[in-house]
């Protein structure tokens, strides 16, 4: 099963964890991964990490594919709880262009219709123009919200249903979900707010994940191994 293997890393980052955090209550992880697709080594070895070193400070968080178009989402207690196929910027790339926030969606470049990658802090709060939502990067306008339909010719619900992430890249930035996912496992996780990890097109994991990339790296030989408009 897909989410086995990521269950596997975060149990482990967990025994490592000197000081793990309580969870409220059983979570039953949901998967809406295309069957067959996997989770990458890079993922796990991130999501145990953020458990092992306590990077999210006992916040949920989560964890954003670009290339697979995937999230996987942990509870504060490193517990995964869902996994689900996204849709990303149209464009490839991993930077926020300047004054991009204050722009109309239309005002936008296509080559500034980027996911930015990093880490960021995030929560819950209003928009101008999609209502409340998951906000990613406030400063970028980069939210997460159900998938958007007002353009049918975008076809973004059969996008995201499609087996393979090559047609994900279509939104302006902001990362769509299917909405059964947002309501049933983003909103609760991240009421109070939570990480949010991705990961990038063009950049060095040295470079947007520096102590992660560092970490990993000495393990290898060990192992042998007001609002803004939103940007939808």
């Amino acid at each position: 099963m897909t989410l086995a293997f990521a269950s596997v890393g975060v149990a482990r980052a967990q025994d490592a964890a000197t000081q793990p955090v309580a969870s409220a209550e059983p979570v039953v992880a949901v998967d809406l991964l295309p069957e067959g697709q996997q989770v990458s080594d890079t993922v796990i070895q991130l999501a145990g990490w953020v458990v092992a070193s306590r990077d999210s400070e006992g916040y949920p968080f989560a964890i954003m594919d670009k290339a697979a178009a995937q999230i996987l989402v942990f509870g504060g207690d490193g517990r995964l709880r869902g996994a689900a196929p996204v849709l990303i910027g149209s464009a490839t790339g991993d930077h926020i262009a300047p004054g991009i926030a204050g722009l109309a969606l239309r005002e936008i470049p296509g080559r500034d219709r980027t996911t930015p990658a990093g880490r960021f802090v995030g929560g819950f709060g209003p928009s101008t123009d999609a209502g409340r939502v998951l906000w990613v990067d406030y400063d970028s306008a980069i939210s997460i919200h159900p998938t958007a339909t007002g353009v049918p010719a975008e076809k973004r619900p059969e996008r995201l249903a499609s087996p393979s992430p090559d047609d994900n890249r279509v939104t302006h930035g902001c990362i769509n979900v299917a909405p059964e996912f947002y309501e049933q496992i983003l909103r609760s996780t991240f009421e109070r707010g939570g990480v949010f990890y991705v990961l990038p097109d063009e950049a060095t994991l040295a470079e947007t994940f520096p102590e992660f990339a560092q970490s990993r790296a000495h393990a290898e030989p060990e192992d042998g191994a007001g609002a803004r408009p939103d940007r939808q």
